[in-house]
């Protein structure tokens, strides 16, 4: 359809499908290793359906705070076991990390996911003290800046909230509604618009960074852009990183992406 190209990643991305492996290598190896110290809890539930299930991954000591990744894939696969990996920086850095998974479409709809993260979060949050931290990448993003529309979270959850980076985010889920992926996600206008971050006048106001890479498909720059234009929020290009790169900086402690999570405010 009309926007096909433009929403397709793998296409512009070399090598591209060697990633969703090492990805899946890499996660399974960090589990392992945290489970051996007896770091690792696994397979939590946050509701009743299979894919209600988080794993939390625990810093040595008490941690300073939560962070939770929500994982991307157009809402349409991949779940939580691929990306363990990526709560490396934070934990080094004595943070708690937790990914959930959750129902993919077109089993449920954008909206109903949006939901389950909202359940999950709350669940989450009430395992680890402290302030909370959210990121999520692409439709994780898109996730992520959902949740702080006002009455998403509880207003002990939001309190808590010290920042949200959407990495990657599908802020505005309108143009979705001319590609062909919309047979799956199942999108009608009324959605499209209610689940928009871009249109989300009524938020709590918490610190948000929109981090996208410079070397992405130019509609997601574009989407960056947007979000950080409707909401006056910061917007980071990290220069060299593409779509599938882009969050391998959450594997390290000092890395940029990483401190612009983890800072006080």
């Amino acid at each position: 359809m009309e926007l096909d190209d433009a929403y397709a990643n793998a296409a512009y991305i070399p090598g591209a499908e060697r990633f969703p492996g090492q990805w899946a290598e890499a996660a399974e190896m960090w589990r392992k290793q945290l489970a051996h110290d007896d770091r690792a809890r696994l397979d939590l539930g946050y509701g009743a359906r299979p894919r209600e299930r988080f794993d939390l991954f625990l810093p040595e000591g008490t941690p300073e705070g939560l962070m939770v990744f929500v994982h991307g894939g157009y809402w349409l696969k991949f779940d939580k076991s691929s990306w363990s990996h990526l709560a490396a920086g934070a934990v080094a850095r004595g943070w708690a990390v937790a990914l959930p998974s959750y129902d993919l479409c077109p089993q449920v709809r954008i909206s109903q996911i949006t939901r389950q993260i909202a359940r999950a979060v709350g669940v989450m949050a009430a395992m680890v003290e402290g302030p909370l931290v959210l990121t999520g990448h692409s439709a994780g993003g898109h996730l992520v800046a959902r949740m702080l529309a006002t009455g998403m979270l509880s207003s002990e959850v939001g309190a808590r909230l010290r920042r949200v980076v959407p990495i990657s985010p599908v802020a505005d889920l309108r143009p979705l509604l001319s590609t062909s992926m919309n047979a799956q996600l199942q999108l009608d206008p009324q959605e499209a618009m209610a689940e928009s971050p871009v249109l989300m006048a009524d938020r709590m106001d918490v610190p948000v960074t929109a981090w996208v890479g410079g070397d992405e498909r130019p509609v997601f720059l574009d989407q960056a852009r947007w979000l950080s234009q409707a909401w006056g929020c910061d917007m980071v290009v990290a220069e060299g990183r593409h779509h599938f790169d882009v969050i391998e900086p959450l594997e390290l402690v000092d890395s940029d992406l990483v401190e612009a999570l983890l800072r006080e405010r």
